[in-house]
């Protein structure tokens, strides 16, 4: 999930992002100790440490579930059961996140990656994949898909932001780029370096009053809503999402730097991007103009493949497999479907 909106008006949760992305550069060295609730799946090694994947289905191509930033695996509760009746399918917590162990920094795209293509081997889950990347999650899978592209046969991005895509951070229009420090990473890690100054185990928990469930994960089935309460409420899971945002600007700069060029394409891969109704810019000047540019953004992600389309879910937010899941169902179907029948997507574009 990414920030959309000023602090004035968003939900508590996309509070909580906000702090992560101000304060991204804060370290600790606590420890999470025990679940309060089992895991949904199984701990999976990832390269030195576990991640969490909760898999269900059979057949192939597998659907691989990519959440948002401060997301959790059951976020797609809505969405994966109906597509577990027609191939096998995973979500998964990147590493920090409710029952995923730390993650060795920077938290790249490319990292994050080479994390979930490792956990999907060792489990024995092999490819082909179609991609399914919410928000944050949409830059994750499309550098899933630059670093492993044999693998990925079909991508749904869930209103994905483009790389120039501006989006609302207190009241003003900001795009996630320009944050960029033109930091380089070294590589792939596989080494979590932990912190051994006990003295900052003392470090508050700022997201430790994060107790309340706001909508649209009031539509989440009361389960997922008491776990929901559980994760968001762990110090790793600050941690976690702190890192991301702190290396997500370098990586989206990236992305603008080469676009068009083929490595950052995805051929003609069956493809579709949803994109919410309405881009959240009211009260800001240009509003008008912020919208259709975000349109325009948004329909040039369909031009990543030459097999795709771009359908407007005018009945949604930010968080479509949420607020209007059969929505993402549809879209995933028919990725699978023009897959396995080696046919074309229709070039459209849709208001549904």
């Amino acid at each position: 999930m990414i920030m959309k909106k000023s602090i004035a008006t968003k939900s508590r949760k996309l509070q909580i992002l906000t702090v992560i992305f101000l304060w991204a550069a804060i370290s600790a060295g606590y420890c999470q100790s025990g679940y309060k609730y089992p895991p949904t799946g199984k701990l999976v090694d990832a390269g030195g440490h576990l991640l969490h994947i909760h898999i269900m289905g059979k057949g192939k191509p597998v659907v691989i579930f990519e959440n948002g930033s401060a997301d959790f695996s059951f976020i797609w509760d809505l969405v994966q059961p109906a597509i577990a009746k027609t191939t096998m399918t995973v979500s998964y917590d990147r590493a920090g996140y409710a029952w995923s162990e730390e993650g060795p920094l920077p938290r790249t795209g490319r990292q994050i990656a080479y994390e979930l293509h490792t956990a999907l081997h060792n489990a024995g889950i092999n490819g082909p994949y179609i991609m399914v990347g919410q928000s944050y999650g949409g830059f994750l899978v499309r550098s899933f898909a630059r670093f492993y592209k044999k693998d990925v046969v079909g991508l749904v991005l869930v209103d994905a932001l483009n790389e120039d895509e501006q989006i609302n951070i207190n009241d003003k229009a900001v795009r996630i780029r320009e944050m960029a420090q033109g930091r380089h990473a070294l590589g792939i890690q596989n080494t979590v370096k932990k912190n051994v100054d006990t003295s900052l185990s003392k470090e508050p928990n700022p997201v430790a009053s994060n107790t309340a469930i706001e909508p649209p994960l009031d539509r989440l089935s009361p389960e997922d809503q008491k776990m929901q309460l559980w994760a968001q409420t762990q110090f790793n899971y600050y941690k976690a999402a702190s890192g991301e945002m702190d290396w997500s600007p370098e990586d989206v700069a990236d992305m603008y730097k080469n676009r068009g060029k083929s490595a950052y394409m995805l051929g003609n891969i069956p493809l579709i991007v949803l994109s919410k109704g309405h881009g959240n810019y009211s009260g800001l000047p240009d509003s008008v103009e912020l919208e259709k540019r975000r349109l325009m953004l948004q329909n040039d992600l369909a031009h990543l493949s030459t097999n795709s389309k771009h359908i407007v879910d005018k009945n949604s937010g930010h968080n479509i497999h949420l607020e209007d899941p059969p929505t993402v169902i549809i879209a995933i179907k028919q990725v699978i479907h023009a897959y396995r029948t080696h046919t074309k997507l229709k070039k459209l574009n849709i208001e549904h």
